[in-house]
């Protein structure tokens, strides 16, 4: 059987280059291990998008027991997993029922089939003319009007941590929510970065807290307070 999307063709303007970040997330409909999907079926949803270059590897056998485990914490935050192989459907469904029977635990969401790559190539996760997948290990952030809002890439030898990317989601949509950005290791319910004040004629305002006036820090505003 054939996958239903393996051309480049398919997917169209993604052929100009790997997207960006606040780059259009390119489109492609294809099969899955739970039927089959496509990007658009994720509008209106955050979407977390990460891939792998094939199944039965133990790296990233770790990390698809660590996010099926954390797939209730991703729900809700209203962000969804799909995960991507190059490997074909019956190799996913094999891996998945391995994963089952050895370790006790269910993945529950999604893998796409692109034996073809093609999709790997309209994401920027594999050069043109590479020989193999090695570098099919990509997370994209996509939000829920479709734009990329974050990329990470690990190698082959290192486990991506679940926790950072639970961290990277929540922060991105406090950021959205609130019109604060986040500071170095910020965790959920820790202070955020504050727009600086600026007077009428459009100066900054000093104040007197440490780091001036361009490194304003406090709860996050409005009713929740510190609590996002």
């Amino acid at each position: 059987m054939q996958p239903l999307t393996t051309s480049t063709e398919a997917l169209g303007p993604a052929l100009r280059g790997p997207p960006l970040l606040y780059d259009p997330a390119p489109e492609f409909r294809a099969r899955t291990t739970m039927g089959e999907r496509s990007l658009a079926d994720y509008r209106g949803r955050w979407l977390l998008f990460f891939s792998h270059p094939g199944d039965f590897t133990p790296v990233c056998t770790s990390e698809f027991i660590a996010l099926a485990r954390a797939a209730p914490r991703f729900r809700a935050m209203d962000c969804d997993l799909l995960a991507l192989s190059v490997d074909s459907l019956l190799s996913h469904l094999a891996w998945l029922r391995s994963i089952r029977e050895d370790f006790g635990v269910e993945v529950g969401f999604p893998i796409v089939e692109d034996p073809s790559m093609a999709i790997a190539r309209a994401y920027g996760m594999i050069h043109a003319r590479a020989a193999n997948a090695a570098a099919v290990r990509a997370v994209f952030v996509i939000d829920p009007d479709g734009v990329v809002r974050a990329i990470t890439w690990y190698p082959l030898t290192t486990g991506r941590c679940v926790e950072e990317l639970l961290r990277l989601v929540e922060a991105l949509q406090v950021s959205d929510r609130h019109g604060v950005n986040t500071p170095e290791g910020w965790r959920p319910g820790d202070e955020v970065i504050l727009p600086p004040t600026l007077t009428f004629g459009g100066e900054a305002m000093p104040d007197d807290r440490d780091g001036g006036w361009y490194y304003r820090t406090g709860p996050l505003p409005g009713p929740q307070g510190g609590k996002p």
